[in-house]
């Protein structure tokens, strides 16, 4: 399939809109409000982005209330989230409208468009190809519908969910959150923009959505998404360091010269930049792959976080550093996106099972 990764004008449009919006609702200052507060995310900028200009729904068809557009626009609309560090819970509900989508869920599809949150429950550091074993097991008493018992631990984006989508005895089934036995924990986790929580079941009813291989192919189909957006995410937050830094040093002087004046700092950035270049081009022809079902779209989305990841660590660190005294500050916004990319560095899982995985698919020995 001939595919072309430029970003088109329209694409262009909404990436500057969202940035203006992200500007004007979502600075660094109220990040950091958010993270410290005990709300789960920012519950007005979500309500922003999802009611009132629908950019939860943007991969939704029109005629289930969403914008008819493909994964390739909720890409760039996650890069300028991830520029932003916004704490809200747009990538969880874009990998569970792709299971959604695979199902034909029309009604929870609609949800997904109104603004509702829908998570899907396993542990936060699951990948494609290799979906831990669920910890959750399904009885039926009677003529009664099915009923869950366990727990699913480091769940991302779960709290703010009203719907969960969860994997269970090889099936996939749907449970509302302020059902009859279920409890949500907030557990501590590193990233505070993104918080964590246990999910215990305990009897709590559930519809079944699929079984068998159509459910196994929804959830594969999810994490593979999750795997290649979450890519762009990565892409905006090193960007945003990058930008920052290399403003830092030019405005920044000592013994009399800026420090972005030094040549060893010259060179670490120029490298930085080169990698971040790859990560682009990586993380939008995941995007790309995604939104056209291209056959390669594994191959490209493991290729997209076994690089993007590092490169947002390092390019965070680099911040970090690079800011000398105050990077190391509570003042100073470097600790959000330090923290943010060391815990996407896991999520939908790590750069050596992304590694692992485009092994097997070039039919390589894995190290």
């Amino acid at each position: 399939m001939n595919l072309d990764l430029r970003y088109t004008e329209e694409q262009e449009l909404l990436r500057d809109s969202v940035r203006a919006m992200l500007g004007d609702h979502a600075p660094w200052t109220r990040v950091l409000k958010v993270a410290e507060s005990t709300e789960p995310d920012d519950a007005d900028l979500w309500r922003l982005l999802a009611v009132e200009t629908g950019l939860a729904a943007l991969a939704v068809p029109e005629h289930l209330g969403g914008a008819g557009a493909t994964l390739a626009e909720t890409a760039v609309v996650l890069e300028e989230l991830g520029r932003a560090c916004a704490p809200v819970p747009y990538l969880g509900t874009a990998v569970a409208a792709r299971a959604l989508l695979h199902l034909g869920e029309t009604d929870l599809l609609r949800a997904v468009a109104g603004g509702e949150v829908i998570a899907l429950a396993l542990p936060f550091a699951t990948g494609p190809a290799a979906p831990p074993p669920s910890d959750v097991e399904v009885t039926v008493l009677g003529d009664g519908g099915p009923l869950l018992n366990g727990t699913v631990r480091s769940v991302a984006e779960a709290l703010r969910a009203t719907v969960l989508l969860v994997p269970a005895d090889g099936g996939l089934y749907v449970v509302d959150v302020t059902a009859a036995g279920v409890v949500r924990e907030q557990v501590v986790s590193l990233d505070e923009t993104r918080p964590l929580c246990d999910v215990a079941f305990w009897n709590a009813p559930a519809r079944l959505l699929a079984s068998g291989p159509r459910a196994a192919a929804a959830l594969d189909a999810a994490l593979v998404t999750g795997a290649a957006l979450l890519a762009s995410e990565q892409v905006g937050l090193a960007q945003w360091c990058l930008d920052t830094t290399v403003e830092h040093l030019r405005t920044r002087y000592q013994f009399g010269r800026a420090v972005g004046s030094f040549q060893a700092l010259k060179h670490r950035l120029a490298d930085l930049w080169v990698e971040l270049v790859q990560a682009r081009a990586a993380a939008r022809h995941a995007a790309v792959c995604a939104a056209a079902d291209d056959p390669d779209a594994r191959l490209a989305a493991a290729l997209a976080q076994a690089h993007c990841g590092p490169v947002a660590v390092r390019a965070a660190e680099e911040c970090v550093q690079m800011h000398g005294g105050i990077g190391f500050t509570w003042e100073h916004p470097a600790h959000l996106y330090l923290k943010r990319a060391k815990s996407a560095a896991i999520a939908y899982g790590t750069a050596a099972h992304h590694r692992s995985v485009l092994a097997a698919l070039v039919d390589l020995p894995s190290a």
